[in-house]
Order: C-alpha cells, then sequence, then structure tokens
C-alpha cells in the first residue's frame, strides 16, 4: 500500500483477528516452551489450516517466526503486540469483573472486543479509574468529582482518608438528627 502523503510503502494496520492471533500465541507462550499449530487452533477454536494461513500471513510481517511443521514463535514485535493485547484485555477484564460485577464469561467475550477498539486515553483512564476507587474509597456525593483530582496528583491517601473520616461523621449526624 502507498502513503498518499509520502508516496513510501507503508503496511497495512494490524485486524483484530491478527491481534488476537499474537495474543493467543503470547498467551500460549506463558505455559508452554514450544508452541504448534493444533496449540493455537485449540486456544482460537479453529481448524488447523486457518491458523496455518493466519501465520504465513504474521510471518509475512514479520511478527512470527513460522516454517512448516515446525514450532511457532513470536518475534520481539510480534511479542510486543502480543503482550499489548494481552494486558488491555486483562485490564478491562478485571474492570468488567471486579467493578461493574460483570460474569466472567461475558466480560470475558466483552474484554476480547472492546480490546481491539479503546484509544489508549480511555484506557488510561480506565486504569486510572480502577486504581482511584482502591485507593479511595467512595465517601461522599462527590466522590467522582474528587476523581479527576486523583488524575492530576495521583494517590494521596491522606486526603482520602479525611475525606472518608469527614463523610463518616456527616452520616453519623444525619443519622442522629434522625432520631430526635
Amino acid at each position: 500500500m502507498v502513503s498518499a502523503k509520502s508516496g513510501y510503502l507503508t503496511e497495512k494496520p494490524l485486524t483484530s483477528t491478527m491481534e488476537d492471533y499474537l495474543e493467543a500465541i503470547f498467551d500460549l507462550g506463558k505455559s508452554k516452551k514450544f508452541i504448534r499449530v493444533k496449540d493455537i487452533a485449540k486456544r482460537m477454536d479453529v481448524k488447523m489450516p486457518t491458523v496455518t494461513s493466519m501465520l504465513k500471513t504474521l510471518s509475512s510481517k514479520g511478527l512470527v517466526n513460522y516454517e512448516k511443521y515446525e514450532y511457532v514463535e513470536l518475534t520481539a514485535r510480534g511479542t510486543g503486540v502480543g503482550k499489548e493485547i494481552s494486558r488491555r484485555h486483562q485490564l478491562l477484564f478485571r474492570f468488567l469483573t471486579d467493578i461493574l460485577r460483570i460474569e466472567s464469561g461475558t466480560a470475558d467475550e466483552e474484554a476480547c472486543k472492546m480490546e481491539h477498539t479503546l484509544s489508549a486515553g480511555t484506557l488510561s483512564s480506565i486504569t486510572d479509574f480502577m486504581e482511584f476507587i482502591q485507593a479511595c474509597p467512595r465517601a461522599g456525593e462527590s466522590w467522582l468529582n474528587q476523581f479527576e483530582e486523583f488524575r492530576l496528583h495521583g494517590q494521596r491517601p491522606e486526603i482520602c482518608a479525611e475525606r472518608t473520616q469527614n463523610f463518616s461523621s456527616e452520616f453519623r449526624k444525619k443519622v442522629d438528627s434522625l432520631k430526635s
């Protein structure tokens, strides 16, 4: 493909399917010393010829080392892509299950769809929000407004503790006033 701006050959971006294969190979590599076509086929729930075809494509892009009847190995670039997609998947899966309480099977499917489409900025906001929830438990109506401050200044446990204590004190006063 020739870029209209530069006139140089540019590579087509990776498809979500290509990214899924790289993620699968990366994840398989964590538990297997040698990865075979049939391991990938089982993981992806596809037939072996489908895997072989994709491996040829990924090999031509310099993302995997693959020769017929040999083991599959990610290149440094392929490892980088596989690792990033796996990281995105795990982060989104945790957000969906831990924060939104979505059933794990559904969360896994949804995370797989989302990992390819969310921008780095949106993913960063989700990550920050998850950290915020863990560092600064809900304390008062302005809790979500405090998220932006958290993003700007990082984790400050003393402020979260102070806000939690103030919230508890105010809440106790309201409850006590109802008793009178």
